[in-house]
């Protein structure tokens, strides 16, 4: 019998880190988050979200627009769909490792 927990070599290092993981959870429900707002809910420091955010990037799951509000540069930052189908394959395998987990199966 196959050992349930073998299935958590397959989830996706970029999402499994627990930065990026809150990031891209927060991101899941909205349009778009400014980079503020993330860094103030999730009690990032600004290197860190920043870092995650590029590692993100890279993978194609965030992608980080800059603009203006009158002289004030904010940052958005919204979930690609690739992002959205990367964090529920991730859930997806989660559930069945819980449930495989669980059941002792």
């Amino acid at each position: 019998m196959a050992n349930p927990l073998n299935k958590l070599d397959a989830l996706d290092p970029t999402i499994h880190e627990m930065g990026r993981l809150l990031i891209l959870t927060a991101l899941y429900p909205v349009e778009k988050m400014e980079f503020l707002r993330l860094q103030r809910d999730w009690n990032f420091k600004q290197a860190d979200l920043s870092s995650h955010l590029r590692r993100l990037r890279k993978a194609g799951y965030v992608a980080v627009e800059k603009t203006f509000k009158g002289s004030y540069p904010q940052t958005w930052c919204r979930l690609t769909k690739r992002g959205r189908e990367a964090l529920h394959a991730y859930a997806q395998l989660l559930e069945v490792v819980s449930r495989k987990a669980g059941t002792g199966n």
